[in-house]
């Protein structure tokens, strides 16, 4: 079934039940109300906050080679962790975006009247162009001495900030003008990150890794272009048909 954007049985509104509106309404106005504010969650949060810890922490390295990498950075005043730390938020986010892209590209294959076959071929490059920016990540990482198999803050960070646009893309009931726009917000996020992983490799002098970056970035500024367009013309597509 495709599923565009249409007018349906939606009884979420007030304006559904009249009769049931007026009621609730008068009822409402013989109700004694508590004055309040939001002060008492606000310390609450507080309370928490400065009771917590951080989120998590950069793993020291785990080989000898590692930590002489590691220690030489940090006794230059160049903090290799926080480097480690955000190559690790890239890591956790290219897996995330290649499989954000195979559901995408499913959901595309699945659509009934095949409007969206016209994107797939570009699709499947953006797809292998996710896959080949995490193998770049990587050996990055191991090149620091770092394991790129271990969760990082910022990996951990993005990882949860991830799981809505893989919900929304993976439901079976969003159209692929939906999905699309999940991975807009994910091409959107992704392109900022590259262009700070630019330059804090470029501060902490590593020179060649920075090249690297500036040439995945080009690449996700091609991605967003494209995903911005095609859940433009998706949209128009479903205006036009409605």
């Amino acid at each position: 079934m495709q599923k565009a954007t249409q007018m349906g049985k939606n009884r979420t509104g007030i304006q559904m039940s009249p009769a049931d509106t007026k009621k609730m309404l008068q009822e409402a106005k013989g109700a004694v109300f508590t004055p309040g504010d939001d002060t008492g969650i606000m310390e609450v949060r507080t309370t928490y906050i400065q009771a917590s810890g951080p989120v998590g922490t950069v793993p020291a390295p785990g080989t000898a080679k590692g930590a002489l990498k590691a220690g030489a950075k940090a006794l230059t005043g160049k903090k290799a962790h926080v480097l480690i730390d955000r190559i690790g938020e890239r890591l956790a986010f290219e897996r995330t975006g290649t499989r954000l892209y195979d559901a995408l590209i499913t959901k595309c294959k699945a659509e009934a009247d095949g409007s969206a076959s016209q994107f797939l071929s570009q699709l499947e490059q953006i797809r292998a162009d996710e896959a080949a920016h995490f193998k770049l990540l990587v050996d990055c990482m191991e090149k620091l001495g770092a394991d790129p198999t271990a969760q990082t803050p910022a990996a951990n960070v993005t990882g949860v900030e991830s799981t809505g646009l893989m919900q929304v893309v993976t439901d079976p009931m969003t159209s692929v003008t939906q999905s699309m726009h999940a991975v807009l917000v994910a091409e959107l996020a992704d392109n900022d990150a590259w262009g700070e992983l630019v330059k804090l490799a470029q501060e902490l002098g590593q020179d060649e890794m920075a090249q690297q970056f500036k040439k995945a970035l080009a690449e996700e500024g091609e991605h967003l272009a494209a995903v911005r367009k095609w859940h433009q013309e998706a949209t128009m597509r479903e205006s036009r048909a409605a």
